[in-house]
């Protein structure tokens, strides 16, 4: 696969719209991947901006170190961005232009079957976003109870079967351990009614997003990192935020409202901006995609 085509970037024109980098000094790439959206953006700034990339996953973060090479403005780090604050304090940063977030997975990690992220791709149940961590998708399957399976798939997947699934996954493993993307897909399509199997998503989509979530903490992380962004950020300084489903976006628009009450800063986006139809077409994974921005004041 060409470099180029690893990952396509969400949103693009409408992320370099609203944070207007050849106006900035210094961006934070919060989910920096394999640099795609970066590719876009770097071109556009001043030769004494600086560009920090975090990211968690290793694999994306080498790609990424690789494609932005010629950019000496870059300056990449490993690290969850629910750190941020010890991130630009030990790089004697205080203070920021503008943050982005482009939240959910990556194509690169999608298509990988390794990385047990796809019901489509047969691969081992794993699903971290980063691999140094210990606790995977497969310790949750084979380990929590009834009860905490059946939570995750309500309350991070609102998977309306989730009673049902749950209690099959236990008594599956009862058997034998729950060891591949595979295993689970199977039992999630033995646990619904048959009618269910023929909605306009997969049955197993919802599943395999609450694992996803709980396994990354993605929730969590997300409004601690918003939290820490609003202080960092100059006055005039933006955060953009690309979620890909009701629960990040409801924690990107509950957090930017907060901001706005307490007078620290404006939202930009009163609705969410949509991507173009002409951008769902090239690419459908970015149908579902919503971008909030708001501005220090």
């Amino acid at each position: 696969m060409e470099k180029e085509e690893i990952h396509y970037p969400v949103m693009h024109r409408e992320v370099i719209n609203f944070l207007e980098p050849n106006s900035r000094k210094i961006i934070v790439d919060c989910t920096l991947g394999v640099g795609s959206c970066a590719l876009k953006i770097l071109p556009l700034l001043k030769e004494d901006s600086i560009y920090i990339g975090i990211d968690k996953d290793s694999s994306s973060l080498e790609i990424a170190k690789e494609r932005l090479s010629k950019y000496k403005q870059v300056i990449f780090i490993k690290d969850d961005f629910k750190n941020l604050d010890n991130i630009l304090k030990n790089l004697k940063i205080d203070y920021i232009d503008g943050f982005l977030f482009d939240l959910g997975i990556s194509s690169f990690q999608l298509d990988n079957p390794d990385r047990g992220f796809s019901f489509l791709r047969e691969g081992p149940l794993d699903m971290r976003m980063d691999r140094d961590t210990f606790l995977s998708a497969y310790d949750l399957v084979n380990n929590l109870s009834e009860i905490e399976l059946a939570s995750i798939f309500k309350k991070f997947g609102e998977e309306r079967y989730s009673n049902c699934i749950a209690h099959n996954i236990v008594e599956e493993r009862k058997k034998n351990p729950i060891n591949t993307t595979s295993d689970l897909s199977s039992i999630i399509l033995k646990s619904i009614p048959y009618k269910a199997k023929f909605s306009n998503i997969h049955p197993a989509t919802r599943v395999f997003l609450a694992l996803r979530i709980a396994t990354n903490r993605e929730l969590e992380s997300l409004d601690i990192a918003l939290k820490k962004a609003i202080y960092f950020l100059n006055r005039g300084g933006r955060i953009l935020v690309i979620s890909f489903h009701s629960l990040e976006d409801r924690i990107v628009k509950n957090v930017f409202r907060y901001f706005q009450k307490e007078g620290n800063a404006k939202i930009i986006t009163k609705k969410p901006v949509l991507p173009q139809e002409d951008e769902v077409i090239e690419n459908p994974r970015s149908r579902s995609a919503k971008l909030r921005v708001i501005e220090k004041l």
